[in-house]
Order: structure tokens, then sequence, then C-alpha cells
């Protein structure tokens, strides 16, 4: 009689936050689509993978997966409507891809005379490639051709952002310099003076009134819209790197460093929030924000697409007075997968949040806007 009685399938465990992705080598790039749960991955080997995701538990799936590029792939993007996803790789070639099913739909075969190693969608027609010896392009694919190339930099182009209206787009180069470009007039405006270290990330912030750019020396660098010449705050994390960095508020972002932790941080005020999560001692190599700011998706040397729930940082307030901290504690968790009892792990991050206060300088946090 108990052999009849099968017991029914388990429910479906939900968790926090979506399954590691394991991947069969390191990615260089993750994106997250504008709209729906799919993760777009590029690895060292060329290969594209696109994924979705969600957070029942073992319910992550790869779709499609793209060969096309014949070295490293160092950028993914999704267009902003989310139809395609813009790559680029070390074989200097731009590809788009649709993202239903993975068809290369448009090629630029050596784009660039030096390796390829950002990609940013401008609008639904223009997008925007930087490569290893500091040349842009800003492609038009109706015209199938760059509508502004300029090499202003020295070093490779690292990151790009632009702003609102589509109008003004920003560099960060290891050259420690941050370029200024007006895709409208078609021209280059100026660059920044140089910082410490390579610049190696650029986000808006602040209703796009702040500018702010991270350095392979651990600091952010913060530059006042219009401002662009020189830095009007800069702020030490205490971190070996900030080597990727994207906004979740408009005073918030989330770092990734060489030691493979993930740190929040405020923006005027300066503050290190906490840690987010981490891969163990691995490099991180990108940040990736879900549509709404609940989900932050995270590349590292370890092979694996990790998932972090941030939904606690959109309604934290930072207060403008520090409270004296106990001395020796470790990074707060944020989340509940973030390593903050871990004491060996955090050692060297000990008195992080009470140095870094005394690591900035010129800070400007009274301007709370």
């Amino acid at each position: 009689m108990a052999a009849s009685e099968e017991e029914p399938p388990a429910e479906p465990q939900l968790r926090d936050t979506p399954d590691d992705i394991c991947l069969e080598a390191a990615a260089n790039a993750i994106a997250l689509h504008p709209a729906r749960e799919l993760l777009a991955a590029g690895d060292v080997d060329g290969d594209v993978y696109l994924y979705s995701y969600c957070c029942v538990q073992g319910e992550n799936r790869q779709l499609w997966s793209s060969g096309h590029h014949l070295k490293s792939c160092r950028d993914v993007a999704f267009s902003r409507d989310g139809q395609r996803l813009l790559t680029v790789a070390k074989d200097k070639a731009v590809h788009v891809l649709a993202v239903e099913d993975g068809r290369l739909e448009t090629r630029i075969a050596k784009a660039h005379g030096a390796a390829l190693n950002c990609v940013l969608p401008v609008d639904q027609h223009l997008l925007a490639t930087g490569d290893d010896n500091g040349e842009l392009k800003v492609w038009d694919l109706r015209k199938g051709g760059a509508v502004l190339e300029a090499r202003q930099h020295e070093e490779y182009i690292s990151a790009m952002a632009v702003d609102g209206a589509g109008k003004i787009l920003l560099t960060a180069s290891g050259d420690g310099t941050m370029g200024v470009f007006n895709i409208k007039r078609r021209r280059f405006e100026l660059l920044s003076e140089p910082q410490s270290g390579d610049l190696t990330s650029v986000v808006l912030l602040k209703r796009g009134k702040k500018v702010a750019c991270g350095s392979s020396e651990g600091t952010i660098y913060l530059f006042n819209w219009n401002g662009f010449g020189a830095t009007s705050d800069r702020f030490s994390l205490r971190a070996e790197s900030v080597d990727c960095m994207v906004p979740i508020t408009e005073s918030i972002v989330c770092t990734g460093s060489l030691d493979g932790v993930i740190r929040a941080v405020n923006i005027l005020p300066n503050r290190v929030l906490g840690c987010v999560g981490q891969h163990l001692g691995e490099p991180i190599e990108q940040l990736a924000v879900a549509p709404g700011g609940q989900l932050l998706a995270s590349c590292a040397h370890d092979q694996k697409v990790k998932f972090w729930d941030i939904s606690s940082l959109g309604s934290m307030v930072v207060d403008e007075y520090r409270k004296k901290k106990k001395r020796g504690g470790p990074l707060k968790a944020l989340s509940s997968k973030a390593a903050g009892s871990g004491e060996d792990f955090f050692a060297d991050l000990r008195e992080e949040q009470e140095a870094t206060a005394e690591a900035a300088t010129g800070s400007d946090s009274d301007d709370s806007d």
C-alpha cells in the first residue's frame, strides 16, 4: 500500500537570489537585460552566453551561446530596447546579436586598430567603443560606419558613460584621465587632469550633477557636471583597487576590487556602508544591476556569476555626521550571503570605516545633491 502512495514532488524552493551560474571559462563581462530576467556573459575564450535566471532554486537556464569572436570577449551590453546584445573582443570586432536566438545580425570586423575593451549603447542606433590604445569610436548602425573617431587618451579606455540626453559621452582611461566628448556635435571636448593610477570606471550620480570615477589605487574621484577639468572631491576606500563600479541609487554605488569584495559606498556624504558580497580571493571583473535595483550580479576569476540581494540599499539613509566607530570591527554585512562575520577574511578591512574619513580630502559633502 505504501509503495502505491508516491510522495508528492517537493515544492520549488524560493530564494532571495538566483543560484550561481558556473561557466566553462572565466567571464570578463556580464550584463543584465533592461526588462527581462536575462543575463549575458562574455568569457576569455571569446564565447558569449545568454541565460535566464530566477530566484527559484535550480531554474537558471542557458538559452544560447555564440562562438563568433576569435579571441577573448571583453565587454557585453544590451541595447536600450533589449532586443540586441552588443559584444566586443580582443579580435577587434564588434558584434550585434539578436537576443531571442543569438543570431549574428551585424559584424564590424577590424572595427579598431587595437583590441577592443568596452562597448556602450548610446541610443537606439548609436553605440560607442573604446580600445586598448585609447581610441574612441561612435558608430551609427543605420549607416554601418563610424560617425566619430578620436584618440585623445594615451592608454586603454576602460569604461564609458553617457548622459540621459545622449549628448555627452564620458570615458575613463588607464592614463588616469576622464575624457569628455560631445556626441551630438561629433567632437572631442576636453580631458580632465590626470589622477593617480588607472581610471577603471565612470558613472553618473546625483541626478546627473556628479560624476564618479573609480581608480586602480582604490580611490573614487568625483567631478561636478560641467566641471570636468578637475576633481571636486576624492574618497579613498582603503581597498586594493576599484576595478568596476555601478550606480544603485542616486547616491550609492557598488564597487568590485582585486580582493574579491563587493562594497556598497555612499557618495556625499562619503561612507563605506559595508559588504554586499564576495568572490573569496578572486578579483571582481564586472558588476551589473537588475531592473528595479533589487539584485546585483558579479563575475570574477572563479568562473562563476553570483547574485546578491541589494534591496536594503535603496532605503538606507546616511547621516551627515559620522558616529565614532569601534576600531577593529569587520566590514558590515549588507546581505545574507555577505561574509560579514568572517574575521580572518576581513582582517585587512578592519578600521576601514574610520579610515575613509581620514583618507578623504577636500570633502564637499555638504552638497547633498
